[in-house]
């Protein structure tokens, strides 16, 4: 399978081995939906290696609800900084202390607790990826970014009335960009995330 050009051969190698270890434990603890499986390349790793370029390069960063580290694995092989993935399944966070350990991450710290639970650093960035509604992630970023970090979320075809709904509660810098992995959805870059009224 030809890699994109961002992506070493020797990524490239892992991506596959990565896609491979889901396969394997997706029986068991249903990473993905089964439906998903046959696409699991288009559908799932290369949606989430479009987030690269929007993240800082250095400084630390978290995935949120990580699930099967769809975008942190894949960000973890691109991306050499610290990077903390928060996931309360702990069928889900084994997996990806596996996944860590076999594709040799030793700057990936898993968390196996709520997000409204976890302690972190200030960090540079935040990811999460068909997790919760706008709303809800802004209350996770604002809590857990550095006063300059960023967030970044890829979203549907309900990306307006989510910013919408958000609108009242929030105050952020939006930047849009198109989705290579679905017409009709968006990656959000979001910064100077605060609360309405502060």
């Amino acid at each position: 399978m030809k890699q994109p050009e961002s992506v070493s051969r020797e990524t490239g190698g892992a991506l596959e081995a990565y896609e491979a270890l889901i396969r394997e434990w997706n029986p068991r603890i249903n990473l993905v939906s089964p439906r998903d499986v046959p696409s699991l390349r288009a559908r799932h790793i290369e949606d989430c290696l479009q987030l690269l370029p929007l993240l800082p390069v250095d400084g630390p960063a978290a995935d949120l609800g990580s699930g099967a580290g769809l975008p942190g694995i894949v960000i973890a092989m691109m991306r050499r900084a610290p990077l903390h993935l928060v996931e309360s399944d702990r069928r889900k966070a084994a997996f990806l202390l596996e996944a860590a350990r076999r594709f040799d991450l030793p700057h990936v710290t898993v968390h196996p607790a709520r997000i409204e639970a976890v302690q972190l650093p200030p960090l540079a960035a935040v990811t999460a990826r068909a997790l919760a509604p706008l709303a809800v992630l802004l209350g996770h970023a604002h809590r857990l970014l550095a006063p300059d970090g960023i967030a970044v979320f890829p979203k549907g075809r309900n990306v307006d009335a989510e910013l919408t709904e958000a609108a009242p509660h929030w105050l952020m810098r939006v930047e849009r960009f198109p989705s290579r992995a679905a017409p009709d959805s968006v990656l959000l870059r979001l910064s100077e995330i605060r609360p309405a009224g502060a």
